[in-house]
């Protein structure tokens, strides 16, 4: 493969890893405002309630980050859940294995970031009507296959395992935290990275490089649809329903916590370690504020503040470079 030019923002390590110190000082910012005002706020069983509320939308986030990163949007990761839990639920309540079943779940989500990401790298459509119109799509096909009624009746081992404990910390949050590991391997010390990186930087410059563009725009979609799928099967356990409902606004929570974690609409730029701070921030800011006893929409007040701030800091920094 040709080198990359210079001009794309391949590996910008110094910067990132100064937006990810920022997003740190502003996570402990929030927990040391919420430690004064709420002396539960810090104790170990309401830190451990915080990172399990935090890990659907850190699922999220994360597979969203790396569609920003490349350049696009996903606003049917909620739909796309929701047809996941569908699929998977059905399967395991007619008898198919729990692992063949879950299997079934993410192959669906995969199925339809395929669809999402052949339509924007092969059709050259944009990403946010490409994705606006798999929102509705989605949805309407989880409602039609239930009659828009959840699906009651998954097994108890299915439950069992999500719900479980290991070493104090709740599964849900070790496999967001497996998640990471692997997919912060991926963005900083493979190919694909420097791939997802150099079409979110310049996508032009990237396809006179050699980077195989197209396959990496679908690739991305494919990995949000899968990560989707998973958040869907943490929520079904804990439920212990797939409701065709599930995943109402959980786009804008997980581009919200990539926002705020320094990944750029603009793409190009973005961090695992950050969308993991940004999402912990969100669950903590609504933890806090709840415990508070602060009503629902000064919550949502809140949220966006906080995302607008996080926007002009990455603007900013931006600006500066």
């Amino acid at each position: 493969m040709t080198d990359i030019p210079t001009s794309t923002p391949i590996r910008s390590g110094p910067r990132i890893n100064l937006r990810d110190a920022g997003t740190f000082f502003g996570l402990v910012l929030i927990f040391a405002v919420f430690a004064v005002l709420t002396p539960v706020f810090l104790t170990a069983p309401n830190l451990i309630n915080i990172l399990q509320q935090s890990s659907i939308n850190a699922c999220i986030a994360l597979g969203m980050t790396f569609v920003i990163i490349s350049g696009g949007i996903d606003l049917s990761v909620g739909p796309t859940a929701a047809v996941s839990a569908i699929v998977g639920a059905t399967l395991m309540i007619a008898g198919v294995p729990i692992p063949l079943a879950v299997m079934g779940a993410i192959a669906t989500g995969m199925a339809c970031g395929l669809f999402n990401g052949t339509l924007v790298a092969i059709a050259g459509l944009q990403p946010f009507i490409v994705t606006l119109g798999g929102l509705s799509l989605y949805r309407a096909l989880a409602l039609i296959f239930t009659g828009g009624n959840p699906i009651f009746g998954i097994p108890t081992e299915f439950r069992d395992a999500i719900n479980g404990v290991v070493l104090g910390v709740p599964v849900p949050v070790i496999v967001v935290a497996v998640i990471a590991v692997i997919l912060w391997v991926v963005l900083n010390r493979s190919p694909l990275g420097e791939y997802i990186l150099a079409v979110g930087g310049n996508p032009e410059a990237a396809r006179i490089a050699g980077v195989p563009v197209a396959r990496t725009k679908i690739t991305v979609y494919v990995l949000s649809g899968g990560l989707a799928a998973v958040a869907a099967l943490i929520l079904t356990g804990r439920l212990g329903a797939a409701d065709p409902t599930m995943g109402n606004l959980w786009e804008l929570d997980a581009i919200a916590a990539a926002a705020i974690g320094g990944a750029s609409l603009m793409g190009g730029k973005g961090s695992v370690v950050g969308t993991l701070m940004g999402a912990v921030i969100l669950g903590g800011l609504r933890n806090g504020l709840t415990l508070m006893n602060v009503q629902a929409f000064y919550q949502l007040l809140a949220t966006g503040i906080i995302i607008l701030v996080a926007m002009l800091i990455d603007r900013a920094t931006r600006g500066r470079a």
